[in-house]
């Protein structure tokens, strides 16, 4: 078996959001939401990570190598990077992303915020979500703009949420993300939900720009995602990455259906591993 980096995977007692809190309305919707992506057998598998202890123990068990713990800074909710940095030290396994606003903090105050997260806190990139701002953004409105530099400097990807939780599906559009592309080529950015479900405007965006890289995550098994597995056998095999979205999909049975997909044995180490030990300079 290859080693496997998890891109996405957050402990449910993270937040309410991820179901923290057993008979709560999040924690309803934790169970939905597992049903709806496709979870088989018990929709409460998630529980488990209520402890830090347990979370360890769903990583270990699931046989990953490392696990990517996501902040996330929008004005519906905020994971401080402090938070995050508090899950991840000490745990070799586990890697913090830390998060900004710079719509909510100010500019000066979320570039202050990301270098300490990325200098004294040792985190290992940034993740914005323009969609969820308030009002709603693309990735190519100039507010963004200091944290690409940013990470750019600091030689760190850039995260971008996207996909059809963003409250205004006109702003899960691929194309304003080809002039950051476009502007920072040297920028590796990697989308979190893949865009989906606008498939191929994704893949057309990533076949242009190498430095855009794909992680469709618990959507990779929804219908019309054929043909991320097709640009991933192919032109996509460096810019493809494996993520369960845990907790909201099962890591082992995540990696068992991804592996079921028909990927090609040439490219499945790099989409498991390979691809994310680069980015994130393990």
């Amino acid at each position: 078996m290859t080693r496997i980096i998890d891109m996405r995977c957050r402990p449910a007692y993270l937040h309410d959001f991820f179901g923290a809190t057993p008979g709560s309305a999040e924690h309803a919707t934790a169970l939905w939401l597992n049903g709806r992506v496709g979870t088989r057998g018990n929709p409460a598998h998630f529980e488990r990570s209520l402890t830090q202890e347990g979370f360890l123990a769903e990583i270990h068990d699931a046989g990953l190598s490392h696990a990517v713990v996501v902040g996330r800074h929008t004005p519906g909710q905020h994971l401080p990077n402090d938070t995050i940095h508090g899950i991840v030290q000490g745990h070799p396994e586990l890697i913090g992303i830390g998060a900004v606003d710079p719509a909510l903090q100010g500019e000066a105050a979320a570039v202050a915020d990301a270098e300490r997260a990325l200098r004294e806190l040792g985190l290992a990139g940034i993740d914005l979500e323009p969609g969820f701002g308030a009002p709603a953004r693309h990735p190519d409105d100039p507010v963004y703009w200091p944290i690409y530099e940013l990470c750019l400097q600091h030689d760190v990807p850039v995260f971008l949420m996207s996909g059809p939780t963003t409250p205004d599906p006109r702003f899960n559009d691929p194309a304003p993300l080809a002039k950051v592309a476009q502007a920072f080529p040297n920028l590796q950015i990697v989308v979190y939900h893949g865009y989906w479900p606008n498939v191929q405007q994704a893949i057309g965006l990533a076949f242009r720009y190498a430095n855009i890289h794909l992680v469709p995550d618990m959507y990779l098994f929804q219908p019309g995602t054929e043909a991320y597995v097709q640009a991933a056998n192919s032109f996509l095999a460096d810019q493809f990455l494996f993520g369960s979205s845990y907790p909201f999909r099962p890591i082992g049975q995540t990696i068992e259906d991804f592996l079921a997909l028909g990927l090609r044995d040439s490219v499945i180490e790099r989409l498991l591993y390979g691809n994310a030990a680069r980015l994130l300079k393990v």
